[in-house]
């Protein structure tokens, strides 16, 4: 009896905590990202005020970019399509080429030593993406 009372117990608590976490996490917006995003990146790199306008500017409208894209992609999974290895072709050397013109704008943006260690950061955040499993990688 003691086993049974301690069971149900165990999984009404868990499910409670569960119930109430999963309601509670909210997504900021895309301008609230960036405003946290300018503010680190301010912190790590001293930015100038003129150099975090235009970093914020820069970071929203890649935001932006990013936002239209997920949305075009998630009324195709919808839809059932997916897309053909010309498609993911496509969009992979879109993604790069995003990339390369946000390295070049943000080299025009900081300084050479501001640069460097702003790439050194990217680079550690991207070893610790990597050595998570794929799953948390999509969220």
């Amino acid at each position: 009896m003691k086993k049974v009372f301690l069971f149900l117990t165990l999984c009404i608590s868990v499910l409670t905590y569960a119930q109430e976490r999963n309601g509670a996490v909210e997504k900021m917006n895309a301008e609230q990202q960036t405003i946290l995003q300018v503010k680190r990146m301010t912190l790590a790199l001293d930015l100038s005020l003129k150099q975090q306008e235009d970093i914020k500017s820069l970071l929203l409208e890649r935001a932006q970019k990013k936002a239209a894209h997920q949305l075009v992609q998630k009324t195709k999974k919808e839809k059932g399509e997916k897309p053909t290895a010309s498609e993911k072709f496509e969009m992979h050397s879109q993604l790069l080429d995003a990339q390369i013109e946000f390295k070049s704008k943000m080299k025009k943006i900081l300084s050479e030593e501001q640069f460097k260690k702003w790439e050194k950061l990217r680079n550690r955040k991207g070893k610790k993406i990597d050595k998570k499993s794929p799953h948390q990688r999509n969220q």
